[in-house]
């Protein structure tokens, strides 16, 4: 029965936590045995979106591993455009997502739909994710899952040696692990680029796919039109510094103090969140409560407003005597992030950009006084102190702030627990000759700038590809509502009760059964006598 309730409660997490992502289920040609580099094979069906039929390309380029080697191997990477309505379509729209470790064949195809009635829009995969390679760790998949505080120093060892072990097995494979950055990735929508007879790109860019983007115009400014980024990812930000985490805890606790049902709820949400972290019950019922696990979903669903909303209840819930929100919270860590991405690719891209060898990010990820301190970070970063990745790093050129010429437009949420705005007010923005930064109030990561004020973003979005400057007029105050309808300890308390209730059926029919079994075979024993 408690893998059962297991499973009902990973089920909740998964519809309300927005971890979960959509499987791209389009297929695409395979190349043949005898494809030579920048070969592409295409297949043109329709594409439906919001009740629309589009004509689109399914494609796939064959492109070399190694570029600059003439005898690498070659690798096939897939490429989706869909047609725009118009006769005469402006420059077409190239999408980067979110990352690394992420397919970038997967949009919500609501997106696309605001651009095409005057775009293309054209994805390509991400090479170690997408295509014919694919920098799978199960080594790392087991070693994030794991018994005891996940982010100990026994774990992050355990951790590291798995990252050793992965990236053993892939160049055992053939794998040139080096050949996996986010400067290759650029080159194959190059490659996408000119197969499919574009002069100039725009660029539409998601968290890490901005930093992509943002090399992207320093490597070829001459093929970027314009580029819009959202949630903006600067040189040296894949790693979530404890202070930052710290600062907007904060900030978010006052707003909540402005909230006077909620103050009532808790005066001082921060020190309702430090006094649970810092005591963290280890069990409800018979559910244990791992704190490390705990503290990573915590920042992960700190990343947008909504589930935010859902991981203060639980904390103020737990500081009241109730920690079943958190065990929700810990149970779902197991069957989630273990398999949440492509770790030999996040491992690529990451530490060929941002890793820093002079420091200890087991160490440092965890200073005194700061309650959650930097977990995810931890549990990423913290391993390398013990097995590094064995990649070399990008030019220096291309991990700082440079300048750039590209008209930019960046659109951050004021509560971005994950890309702060003013990482890209301080350290990017300066460098952007034609930039501008709009700072959406109350707005979390990605979606929520997507669908806090959707209107308001299709606007700027559409304005600023046509006109080079983002229309403005349907910005709008959306203030944070931390009302939760159906919270974590909501949930899982309610998943119990259902599953304790079919338990009381089960047996109840079972009994009813042997009852009747006995009352029938009765009239026969009496016969016998």
């Amino acid at each position: 029965m408690k893998q059962t309730i297991k499973s009902i409660l990973f089920l909740f997490a998964i519809l309300l936590s927005g971890f979960a992502c959509s499987d791209n289920k389009n297929s695409y040609p395979v190349p043949p045995t005898d494809s030579k580099a920048d070969g592409v094979i295409s297949e043109s069906r329709p594409f439906e979106i919001s009740s629309e039929t589009y004509q689109a390309d399914f494609g796939t380029i064959t492109v070399s591993e190694n570029r600059s080697k003439s005898t690498s191997r070659l690798i096939h990477v897939p490429f989706l455009r869909i047609h725009s309505l118009s006769q005469k379509p402006a420059e077409p729209i190239f999408g980067l997502a979110g990352g690394p470790g992420a397919s970038n064949m997967s949009w919500d195809w609501g997106k696309a739909w605001t651009f095409l009635p005057e775009h293309d829009f054209v994805l390509v995969g991400y090479r170690g994710v997408d295509g014919s390679t694919v920098l799978d760790c199960p080594e790392v998949d087991r070693a994030f899952k794991g018994n005891g505080d996940i982010l100990e120093e026994a774990s992050m060892k355990r951790i590291g040696r798995a990252w050793i072990a992965g990236a053993e097995h892939l160049r055992a494979q053939g794998v040139d692990l080096d050949r996996y950055s986010m400067l290759e990735v650029i080159e194959d929508n190059e490659s996408v680029r000119k197969a499919l007879g574009y002069e100039r790109i725009n660029l539409l860019s998601e968290s890490y796919g901005t930093r992509v983007a943002y090399l992207y115009g320093l490597k070829h400014p001459e093929s970027i039109y314009r580029s819009a980024m959202i949630s903006v990812n600067p040189p040296g930000r894949f790693v979530w510094e404890p202070q930052m985490i710290d600062t907007q805890l904060r900030r978010y606790a006052e707003l909540w103090s402005r909230d006077s049902i909620m103050s009532l709820k808790s005066p001082d949400l921060y020190a309702s969140m430090r006094n649970v972290l810092v005591s963290m019950p280890r069990n409800w019922l018979f559910f244990s409560i791992n704190p490390g696990k705990v503290k990573v979903v915590t920042f992960a669903l700190l990343f947008q407003r909504k589930t935010a909303a859902m991981v203060f209840d639980a904390y103020v819930a737990a500081e009241h005597g109730d920690p079943s929100g958190l065990a929700l919270m810990s149970l779902a860590y197991d069957y989630v992030v273990p398999s949440m991405s492509t770790w030999g690719d996040l491992a690529s891209k990451a530490v060929s950009a941002d890793f820093d060898s002079s420091r200890n990010y087991y160490l440092d990820m965890e200073p005194r006084n700061m309650p959650l301190s930097s977990p995810m970070t931890k549990l990423l970063w913290g391993p390398l102190s013990y097995g590094r990745w064995p990649m070399h790093q990008l030019p220096a050129e291309f991990r700082k702030a440079r300048q750039s010429d590209v008209q930019t437009l960046l659109l951050s949420g004021s509560i971005d627990f994950s890309t702060p705005p003013e990482f890209a007010t301080n350290e990017l923005l300066p460098y952007l000759k034609n930039g501008k930064q709009v700072i959406l109030s109350e707005c979390g990561h990605v979606d929520d700038v997507w669908y806090g004020n959707p209107e308001n973003t299709r606007l700027m979005l559409t304005s600023f590809y046509s006109t080079g400057v983002a229309n403005t007029s349907k910005n709008s105050y959306v203030p944070m509502d931390f009302r939760v309808s159906w919270g974590f300890s909501t949930i899982a308390k309610a998943a119990l009760a259902a599953i304790v209730l079919v338990g009381m059926i089960v047996i109840a029919v079972v009994l009813w059964l042997v009852r009747r079994r006995r009352t029938s075979s009765a009239p026969l024993a009496n016969m016998r006598h």
